[in-house]
């Protein structure tokens, strides 16, 4: 059984962060195990606290991972503060040498509730950003890690050079946060691509970045090359939302296990429901 780490934050609504994260890798037939970097009390309504883990326990959790049990991949979401962005990335050079490394830039909850430190942003684009194998920003993180606004297309086409000089293999500037009919996900990189989808009007989307990228980062684990995992990551996110539980008051969670019946493999997610 391939082995999947999640290096995030706890969502007590479970609905995005670790949470989501172990759901994606169990539906898609993996083991999942987690590092957490922090503590936050949120709903679908919003986030009311959050408490960052000593850097130290963050960068313990990996390594007790990584020595006993292996890890085939890893996706890293919430990381909250400059020391916690260090730390992590320390312990994936230490423990982690080239094992693929999705990177989901987190900076805000669904409701705009600050989630990464603005004096942050410097130190993940200098010690994580270089080791992802993907970086997976939705526009507004985009717009932060390149350095001017990401609008259009043309804007995410310019942020996913910018974002690769940084040293990431890949950037996949997510257009969720548009307001076009249609969804485009542009993947930067050796082989760029379009994603394309149509925007589902339904308000439970909360975790959609983390379970992209939790999907993601299963694909890379089964050994499919980058645009592979990100198309079937896109697909199984997508039925996701679909059929979303309809849960709390506010941005509702996504339904994970959609396609747990009918998955046979990496090369079947959501095949059977997409048809």
């Amino acid at each position: 059984m391939l082995r999947l780490l999640t290096v995030a934050g706890s969502d007590s609504g479970g609905g995005a962060g670790m949470q989501a994260d172990l759901k994606t890798f169990t539906a898609l037939g993996t083991f999942g195990m987690s590092a957490v970097t922090a503590v936050t009390a949120q709903d679908t309504q919003g986030v009311s606290g959050v408490w960052e883990l000593p850097p130290e326990a963050v960068s313990e959790q990996i390594r007790v991972v990584a020595q006993d049990l292996g890890v085939d991949a890893v996706k890293v979401g919430m990381l909250a503060s400059a020391p916690l962005v260090a730390a992590v990335a320390d312990a994936l050079r230490r423990h982690l040498p080239g094992c693929p490394l999705v990177v989901d830039p987190v900076m805000q909850a669904k409701g705009g509730h600050a989630l990464l430190a603005a004096n942050a942003v410097a130190e993940l684009r200098r010690s994580l950003l270089p080791l992802a194998t993907v970086v997976t920003p939705n526009l507004p993180e985009a717009a932060a890690l390149a350095g001017f606004a990401v609008e259009t297309a043309a804007d995410q086409v310019r942020a996913g050079q910018k974002i690769l000089e940084d040293g990431p293999r890949w950037v996949l500037v997510k257009g969720g946060h548009g307001v076009d009919a249609e969804i485009v996900d542009h993947l930067a990189g050796p082989e760029p691509r379009d994603y394309r989808q149509p925007r589902i009007d339904t308000r439970h989307t909360h975790g959609t970045g983390c379970t992209l990228s939790s999907a993601i980062a299963v694909g890379l684990a089964r050994g499919l090359a980058v645009p592979q995992a990100v198309e079937l990551a896109e697909r199984y996110v997508a039925g996701a939302i679909r059929e979303a539980p309809g849960l709390g008051h506010g941005h509702g969670p996504l339904n994970h296990l959609w396609a747990l019946g009918p998955l046979h493999g990496a090369d079947t997610i959501g095949k059977d429901r997409m048809r």
